[in-house]
């Protein structure tokens, strides 16, 4: 094996390590606070707000966020060290995500993105519906139904906690990551693949090939997320599309929750394509 391609191995197991290792070890931290509130004596369970709250802590906050953070900061003093353990030049290894307020060009990104994202999902679905699978639910979304009240409080979590806390992850850091060693494309297409895969364990029930379709159509925003990054270099505006993309759905449902059971049923199909 050459340098480059030794190169490129260590970038791919690095960067999916770093996205797969986010969200196992917030999801692993979350059931371990949710096992101990109920050895505690609470009651909780997989559908009460009490764990979506936990989830959000541990799988957006400690395990998105705090992953990202932990290795932007670390990776100039233990990048070298490593460099040099696997046979490269040791070196400074700074790693810049790239933010900042977004210009009107980057407005125009995040307007067209979330166009495109979301009429992606819709004609998805749509397919998807017509081929009478069955699809999982996403796990968030059986908590919203289970807890109709606290729908439009989702709405600025998936805004402000949600998006930037996953673009952080999976565009700045593993696709940032990709990106020293492949092409663009081939950068997006990995990481979008990467997160659309992770989140199939998010999805409850269903059957094998509609889950399987539900994760292909949740490729369509990914892409649209890597896109928008590679173009501005400003993990603000994946961020933002990530963000506005998800509160959309929410929006959806809680207008099936008000309108009735009719007004339902496409609300819990988008469901399913929620990337979080």
């Amino acid at each position: 094996m050459n340098e480059q391609s030794k190169r490129t191995a260590v970038a791919l197991v690095s960067a999916l390590g770093l996205g797969a290792g986010g969200l196992i070890l917030g999801i692993v931290l979350a059931n371990v606070a949710g096992i101990g509130l109920v050895l505690a004596g609470f009651d909780l369970d997989p559908t009460s707000v009490e764990f979506l709250i936990l989830s959000l802590i541990f799988v957006q906050g400690v395990g998105c966020f705090g992953v990202s953070m932990a290795y932007v900061n670390a990776r100039p003093s233990l990048g070298p060290k490593i460099r040099e353990r696997l046979g490269f030049e040791p070196g400074s290894t700074p790693f810049d995500i790239g933010y900042g307020v977004p210009d009107l060009r980057d407005l125009g990104v995040i307007f067209g993105g979330y166009c495109t994202a979301f009429a992606g999902v819709i004609v998805g679905l749509l397919v998807i519906s017509q081929l009478q699978v069955e699809t999982g639910q996403n796990q968030l979304g059986e908590v919203a139904m289970a807890n109709p009240g606290i729908v439009l409080y989702l709405i600025p979590v998936m805004l402000f906690v949600v998006g930037p806390s996953e673009e952080l992850l999976f565009r700045g850091v593993v696709q940032g990551r990709l990106r020293e060693v492949l092409s663009p494309v081939s950068a997006i297409l990995i990481a979008s693949i990467a997160f659309a895969g992770m989140h199939g364990v998010a999805l409850v029930g269903g059957s094998t090939v509609g889950n399987a379709l539900v994760l292909v159509v949740l490729l369509w925003p990914a892409l649209v997320f890597g896109t928008s990054y590679e173009y501005t270099d400003n993990i603000v505006v994946p961020a933002v599309i990530h963000g506005i993309y998800n509160s959309t759905i929410v929006l959806f449902l809680y207008i099936g929750i008000v309108y009735g059971d009719e007004m339902a049923a496409a609300p819990q199909t988008l469901l399913a394509a929620l990337p979080v």
